[in-house]
């Protein structure tokens, strides 16, 4: 199974999440498949700079080679801004369950428009 492999997974995951967006009306399943979409990109960043030979860079040995740890650095930033952007959607959630009183995106959209005429 050597096709088995991080970007194989990430690339999956991906489109698993991509589906749930498009293909899902609830507005918590959306939130849910737009973590899953985040969560595919970091581990194909983090995948895809990982070689077998090279050492973590915290305490090298004389004459091995390096990780890069730019690549974590910035996957951990994009770790947190996807924690922010989790909890803005399910405040935004929230508020539009209080207003509207519905999960459904079409729903929403329906009741909306109803207000405005």
């Amino acid at each position: 199974m050597e096709w088995i492999t991080g970007e194989t997974v990430s690339i999956l995951l991906f489109f698993i999440g991509l589906f749930g967006v498009v293909g899902r009306r609830n507005i918590i399943k959306t939130v849910v498949s737009i973590g899953i979409m985040e969560t595919a990109i970091i581990l194909f960043f983090l995948t895809i700079q990982g070689e077998g030979e090279r050492v973590p860079p915290i305490v090298p040995l004389v004459g091995e080679t390096v990780a890069d740890p730019l690549p974590q650095a910035l996957m951990i930033t994009a770790i947190v801004i996807g924690v922010a952007v989790t909890a803005v959607s399910l405040t935004m959630f929230i508020s539009l369950y209080h207003k509207y009183g519905t999960t459904n995106w079409h729903k929403v959209e329906v009741k909306r428009r109803e207000q405005d005429t």
